[in-house]
């Protein structure tokens, strides 16, 4: 009894301003997940397994190669630096292993064993740490590497090898692009050393790729090592779903209207309804858009939290993809559009925002604006 009019003498008593402010929390939306960063790398490489053992499998063991050179050259990078600024090392969260499993991914078989080196320094040291490291980067780390890489070698990244070639797993300079080679040296195009053995030239032409839409689900044809096989990174994706690592809103978005787009303006002198659906198809199933879609642009810390937001992304880095396959100068456009689109997660997290639940507008904004309407001065 006593108890229960202590109770109610306690509901009866109004809470301070203190006590009022200490339930105030911001708006929605409140992020949670049960598991932690080294879990949720962890599924990423699981995810990204199968597509890189095909890469390994239709490429050589080159490919495995790079992709060794790549992490120990991130997850060294990673202890150096935050060793250096005298911050805790973080290597056991694995996300410098997936940093440079994507770096190696994005990479043609033909590469220098140096090439990943300088793409991982790039991608730790400036990309991650120097913006305070994990969970506080702008862009993809792996991602801004490989555009990096790509400006400023390329006719290193831009020589792709088709799956019969095989090239030698160890040799640090191929015979295809060697310093003494007139290429070497920027003699050709990126466009032309790109298309040389993918898909993407025969778009860059105004033409339908000769590859069938099965080569490019299955993975039969010339591309970097991580982006052969689609159907492989479309299972990855499925798994990452069911774990809840990723979003289905940014891939659905980003590959639906790359899909529609290049559906309802493909780039070809005559099309028939039959012919724009197969050029859409091959266009979502060839060059970088699977393993971008899926892996790149759903990164936590470079993507919108709201659901909203990552509708909006992943329709933004659509457009801007076929923007650049179709005007750019470049024929592949999914790092450059989702890096653009990553400076622009700020003001679209900002304008998608939800409202505070029972939130009205204050009346003093309603009179001022029914005596700008009628004229008056506000004062």
């Amino acid at each position: 009894m006593f108890r229960k009019k202590r109770a109610e003498a306690n509901a009866a008593q109004p809470l301070s301003r203190d006590e009022i402010s200490l339930l105030t929390v911001s708006s929605a939306p409140h992020i949670k997940h049960p598991d932690t960063a080294r879990v949720l790398m962890a599924d990423v490489l699981i995810a990204l397994t199968p597509a890189y053992i095909w890469g390994i499998y239709k490429l050589s063991w080159r490919a495995l190669t790079l992709g060794i050179i790549s992490v120990v050259a991130c997850v060294l990078f990673e202890a150096l630096t935050q060793k250096v600024l005298k911050r805790p090392v973080t290597i056991g969260d694995l996300s410098a292993a997936v940093t440079g499993v994507l770096l190696a991914m994005n990479l043609p078989v033909t590469a220098p064993l140096w090439i990943p080196v300088v793409g991982a320094a790039f991608a730790i040291i400036v990309a991650k740490q120097l913006y305070g490291g994990i969970g506080k980067n702008i862009v993809n780390p792996a991602l801004a590497a490989r555009i990096f890489l790509f400006i400023s070698f390329p006719s290193y990244m831009a020589n792709y090898a088709m799956p019969e070639e095989k090239p030698s797993p160890f040799k640090i300079t191929l015979d295809a692009i060697t310093s003494a080679s007139p290429d070497a040296v920027g003699s050709a195009t990126p466009v032309d050393g790109v298309a040389s053995a993918t898909p993407l030239k025969a778009f860059k032409s105004g033409l339908l790729p000769d590859e069938s839409v099965l080569t490019l689900l299955i993975g039969d044809h010339g591309g970097s090592i991580g982006e052969l096989s689609a159907l492989l990174l479309v299972a990855g994706g499925i798994y990452l779903l069911v774990r809840r690592v990723i979003s289905w809103r940014i891939p659905v978005a980003y590959i639906g209207t790359v899909f529609i787009l290049t559906m309802l303006f493909p780039k070809l002198p005559l099309v028939s309804d039959q012919v724009a659906l197969q050029y859409a198809l091959r266009q979502i199933l060839s060059g970088g858009l699977m393993l971008g879609a899926i892996y790149m642009a759903t990164d936590y810390t470079t993507s919108p939290v709201t659901p909203r937001g990552r509708i909006i992304y992943g329709i933004g880095c659509g457009a801007i993809t076929v923007f650049i396959r179709y005007f750019g100068g470049y024929p592949e456009g999914v790092s450059f559009a989702i890096l653009i689109m990553n400076f622009l997660v700020w003001y679209i997290d900002k304008f998608t925002r939800p409202k505070h639940f029972g939130w009205t507008k204050p009346a003093s904004q309603d009179k001022n604006k029914k005596l700008r309407e009628g004229g008056e001065a506000v004062k």
